[in-house]
């Protein structure tokens, strides 16, 4: 049987693998969480200071902030190149545009906002009847635009295009029927 000590507990029959451990093994993992931990205040303070440095600098040279004070500067406003807006078909001053109904934007468009509705001139040819656009929809990805050979449509710059009128958002694109640019 096994001896009991004063406590009233049995002795553990330790091993050779079962040993207590040594002091230096406690302050093993000690020393690890403290590196670590001074590893992640250096690491929070370099990213702290970074941003810092790009707040102050921005401070300090306000030219070269691009933020735009509207509205009120309406009048002055002027939208990037790239501003992605609703949409458009651009007419010559004849209302001839370069559309040939061939439905390339819309089987480009990932959720259908654009129906193009082909018809036929005298001569038989398939020509443009009617470009619908349904702006409420659209989420202005521009696909339509990159799939036209074309270049019948392009990306407009209105972005004030709020309604409460929800039958006005869808638009027909095209002022004439049929016409276009050969």
């Amino acid at each position: 049987m096994t001896e009991v000590d004063k406590h009233g507990s049995r002795p553990q029959n330790l091993g050779a693998f079962e040993r207590e451990p040594e002091k230096q093994d406690e302050e093993k993992p000690k020393q690890g969480m403290i590196a670590r931990y001074c590893s992640l205040i250096f690491g929070g303070t370099k990213s702290l200071l970074t941003g810092m440095k790009v707040t102050i600098f921005t401070f300090l040279n306000p030219k070269s902030t691009v933020t735009q004070q509207y509205p009120e500067n309406k009048d002055t406003l002027e939208m990037k190149e790239r501003f992605r807006g609703q949409v458009i078909m651009p007419h010559n001053e004849d209302g001839e545009h370069n559309c040939t109904a061939c439905t390339l934007c819309e089987k480009a468009c990932p959720n259908g906002s654009i129906n193009v509705l082909p018809t036929k001139n005298i001569a038989g040819k398939k020509i443009l009847g009617k470009y619908i656009y349904r702006l409420d929809t659209c989420t202005i990805c521009a696909l339509c635009v990159e799939a036209c050979p074309f270049d019948a449509i392009r990306m407009g710059q209105d972005f004030e295009l709020a309604t409460l009128n929800k039958d006005s958002l869808e638009l027909v694109l095209n002022k004439k029927e049929g016409r276009w640019k050969s």
